[in-house]
């Protein structure tokens, strides 16, 4: 599956929680645990980050494991993206792949998912996310490129600049499929985006003894048998787009 852009947005200028993709995590930076969790889209990922003069330790990183970057503009994540798979051969066909670096918990099967649902070419966008029952921090959207670019050439406005696929169905007519998680596991927050979301990323993967290989229903498990895990970040509120 050749053509596939995987592309995560990646900044060391988070204001909750400064410099989090580069937090200790089973011993290394929270940018690599996560893309150890995606080891068969290696080839296929590119590490969109910021072009501020702040992102050189995830520039050293992804050097050090041999995955591709681009530098774009902080906070028009839209043109960043745009340009990144440009940059990279993009055609109208090409399956772009978007997953943002505060999520170290997602999974590679769920994400396989979702491509494998956008490359058969019967819909336009595919995701999974909490609005479908998942856990927030498994978020996974693909779309196609020809899409990507329309609404970076036709979106103005700061928030649709900001957040790539907000205003994608203001400027398309598109179809859409939606995978469910069946129950709703959207109360679990695994996202990391404040102090206690790294104090309870953590706790999980003391659970899983630092291994980075266990599978979402093992995920899902843990936390409804392990309630104290969830309970150290459910007060945090997500923040609004």
């Amino acid at each position: 599956m050749s053509d596939v852009l995987v592309i995560i947005q990646a900044r060391m200028t988070s204001t909750r929680l400064p410099a989090k993709v580069m937090l200790p995590l089973c011993g290394k930076p929270v940018l690599q645990v996560m893309l150890e969790r995606l080891p068969s889209w290696h080839k296929h990922i590119i590490i969109a980050t910021t072009n501020d003069g702040t992102e050189q330790p995830i520039l050293d990183l992804c050097a050090q494991l041999n995955i591709k970057t681009y530098q774009g503009d902080t906070h028009d994540v839209l043109s960043r993206y745009y340009l990144a798979a440009k940059h990279y051969g993009a055609k109208p066909s090409t399956t772009i792949v978007r997953l943002t670096s505060d999520c170290p918990l997602i999974d590679e099967a769920l994400c396989t998912q979702v491509i494998n649902e956008r490359t058969s070419q019967n819909y336009d966008m595919v995701n999974l996310g909490p609005h479908s029952g998942y856990p927030r921090g498994l978020d996974c959207c693909a779309f196609s490129f020809k899409l990507l670019e329309n609404t970076y050439l036709k979106a103005t406005s700061p928030a649709d600049r900001e957040h790539v696929t907000l205003g994608m169905a203001k400027f398309n007519t598109i179809t859409t499929h939606t995978f469910s998680a069946h129950e709703d596991y959207s109360h679990f927050r695994l996202t990391l985006d404040e102090p206690d979301d790294y104090k309870a990323i953590t706790a999980v993967y003391d659970h899983f003894l630092n291994k980075v290989d266990f599978s979402y229903n093992d995920l899902i498990k843990t936390l409804k048998e392990n309630p104290y895990l969830t309970d150290i970040n459910k007060h945090v509120e997500q923040k609004s787009t």
